[in-house]
């Protein structure tokens, strides 16, 4: 199983930028994530933070691929062009 860590976090123009890590036995792979403000609002209603989406959505992702095939550099709102259940699925 992943470990999902959020080693930074930084407020930018219309949202935040993070510095992901999973982890698994060891092997380490670094992602750097930017979430637009409107899309964090879109997706939770403010019913869960930032880092909490983010994390939520990696979960998503390992459940669907490899570590090591999830984009290293990536907007959020993008996980949804490859897998369009995303949205409805984050929302539940």
């Amino acid at each position: 199983m992943e470990d999902i860590e959020i080693k930074k976090e930084e407020q930018i123009n219309e949202g935040w930028r993070f510095l992901v890590e999973v982890n698994s036995e060891g092997n380490k792979i670094e992602y750097l994530v930017v979430l637009d403000k409107e899309y964090w609002e879109k997706l939770t209603d403010g019913r869960y933070t930032p880092k909490e989406l983010i994390v939520r959505s990696f979960k998503f992702l390992l459940e669907r691929e490899s570590k090591e095939s999830i984009l290293k550099k990536f907007n959020l709102l993008e996980i949804n062009r490859y897998f369009p259940e995303y949205e409805s699925e984050i929302k539940k």
